[in-house]
């Protein structure tokens, strides 16, 4: 719950504080500020008569805002106070959601001058999902003589916020526990009008395309089949263009109490950015918003988790994401207060966040040295293959550029394929046969995406180192892309940061069947590449050609039949 209850040495509740400064009131007003937790509502009633009576009083006399939270079961469990033009809610994220995503308390409080539910009300009522926010109107006389109220309804206005103003006698009258129950069941239908119940995660995807090189619409297309092929539902997004990035919030608070409203009219849990945030940024969304926060480089870490198969793969997985986690584990205590073992340094032991730190780096040792031993094994296996003295040819290429698909066209293998980033994460290696008994051990890797994480590109250097050996890189490119020139400059950089760009290439343009036959002839001649579609085998004729020239350079080309013999290497 929230920081309103102090806890004695025993264990027990001992005094409930007031939330919000203190300062310049007299002991006997703070004083009569505490004595509101020991008000009882009764759970059918908004507010007792008798509790605004005595808020209203004591704000009058201290001329400040004050008010209370107040829940379900009519138990006070927060009182506030502010200064004259304000007043500020405390951290709920104790609260627990309920039915209609609302969060149980309900908060009522006073305005000093004659204005009724303001902006910042309305912020409050829908960054926090309350069950209603209220404002106290008194008489001339001071006394309580109406209640102006404040909920979430879907379609309403503004924001999807209702405003309405109960009378002293109508509030009094008024059963506000079925008055709730029926608001929760309006809320609740409509997170299910025009859903699947998928038991899927739900989210709302947000593009913010600032200082990046690809158009707003190819970011949010690459975001949402990276969420799907994480198993989520998209149930919307927002492209938001900020002149510069905000530091704290990415996109500013503005925009995120948008995203609440929209992720509730939706029935999202979750908030996918396309971009990677900083541990500061993560923690002041996922506080700002009370939602599951995920960034680009925590949703490709879960795609990779979910489709590695080797040993090797799942290693390397698990460390990319414990070095991920390790720069956002965060606790109270920051300061490291283990001391070294031994007489005279024996420390008063670890807080449990530097426990979490120090068993991560321990695991993150552990992880390297198993898939260092690993390597050894899979150098052992190269080495063997050199011996033999085939040519190696890697595939590489863009994510999703149909690179499983060409190795099955082209040895007849039985490699998964799925229409969806990263379905090959582990390489796979085939015979393929050429004429006059000539044999290459071709290659699929896993695929490469823009501004790869780096501790995901160092996790997978070993696997990328396979690529050192290889006499010929068959770059596969995805020619039916809108940003399809972007991917090969992709690719191409990230090859040479990995120093690779020495090793032969050969760009091979896929999905030629998506575009005209005279743009995919153009696009061919541009960039000095063979046209193909990886799904019809005659168009592969010319590519396997191409392979003989630049692999067996001393052989005269020879025409080949485009049935090819499958075999494991």
């Amino acid at each position: 719950m929230i920081n309103a209850k102090k806890q004695s040495n025993d264990g027990g509740v001992s005094i409930k504080e007031i939330i919000g400064s203190t300062t310049g009131l007299k002991s006997s007003q703070v004083q009569a500020l505490k004595r509101l937790y020991r008000r009882k509502i009764d759970p059918r009633r908004f507010i007792s008569l008798e509790l605004a009576r005595r808020i209203l009083n004591i704000s009058h006399e201290i001329n400040r805002q004050v008010g209370v939270l107040i829940t379900r079961g009519g138990e006070i469990d927060g009182v506030l106070v502010g200064d004259a033009f304000s007043i500020l809610l405390p951290d709920l994220s104790g609260f627990r959601m309920g039915v209609g995503n609302l969060k149980g308390v309900r908060f009522i409080h006073t305005h000093l001058d004659a204005g009724g539910i303001d902006r910042e009300d309305l912020t409050d009522l829908r960054m926090l999902r309350l069950d209603l926010v209220g404002i106290l109107r008194p008489d001339a006389a001071g006394n309580p003589h109406a209640l102006e109220i404040a909920y979430l309804e879907p379609g309403a206005e503004p924001d999807g916020c209702r405003m309405e103003t109960l009378t002293l006698r109508r509030w009094q009258e008024a059963d506000f526990q079925r008055w709730i129950g029926d608001r929760a069941a309006i809320l609740q239908r409509a997170l299910k009008t025009g859903r699947k119940i998928t038991g899927k995660t739900r989210a709302i995807v947000v593009v913010v395309p600032a200082g990046q090189r690809w158009d707003a619409a190819a970011l949010l297309e690459e975001i949402v089949e990276l969420a799907q092929a994480s198993d989520v539902d998209v149930a919307g997004h927002v492209i938001q263009k900020v002149r510069k990035i905000h530091p704290a919030t990415l996109i500013g608070s503005g925009k995120l109490k948008e995203l609440v409203m929209l992720s509730m009219e939706k029935g999202a849990d979750c908030i996918i950015f396309n971009r990677d945030l900083s541990p500061a940024q993560l923690n002041a969304i996922s506080k700002m918003t009370e939602l599951k926060v995920l960034d680009r480089t925590l949703l490709i870490l879960d795609i990779f988790a979910r489709r590695a198969h080797s040993r090797e793969g799942k290693l390397q997985v698990e460390l990319a994401q414990l070095k991920y986690m390790l720069p956002r584990l965060s606790g109270k205590y920051t300061a490291m207060s283990r001391l070294t073992g031994g007489i005279g340094g024996r420390g008063p032991g670890e807080t449990k966040l530097e426990v979490n730190r120090r068993r991560v780096r321990d695991r993150i040792a552990s992880l390297e040295r198993e898939l260092k031993h690993l390597k050894t094994g899979r150098e052992l296996r190269r080495r063997k293959r050199k011996r033999g003295g085939l040519p190696i040819i890697s595939i590489v290429g863009y994510t999703n550029a149909g690179k499983s698909t060409l190795l099955n066209a082209l040895t007849n293998s039985r490699v998964f394929v799925e229409d969806k980033p990263f379905a090959t994460l582990d390489t796979a290696s085939r015979l393929l046969r050429f004429p006059r008994d000539r044999k290459v051990v071709i290659t699929d890797t896993v695929g490469f995406i823009r501004d790869l994480p780096k501790d995901l590109l160092g996790a997978f250097m070993s696997t990328l180192d396979e690529l050192r050996d290889a006499d010929l890189l068959l770059h596969l490119v995805d020619v039916s892309h809108p940003e399809f020139e972007e991917q090969i400059r992709v690719v191409e950089t990230i090859l040479k940061k990995i120093g690779l760009d020495a090793i032969p290439t050969l760009l091979v343009l896929n999905k030629i069947d998506k575009v005209p036959d005279e743009e995919a002839r153009r696009y061919a001649r541009r960039h000095g590449a063979v046209a193909i579609s990886a799904l019809n085998r005659e168009t592969l004729l010319p590519l396997i050609t191409e392979i003989q020239r630049l692999v067996f350079p001393e052989t005269p080309a020879v025409v080949v039949n485009s049935t090819l013999i499958r075999e494991r290497a």
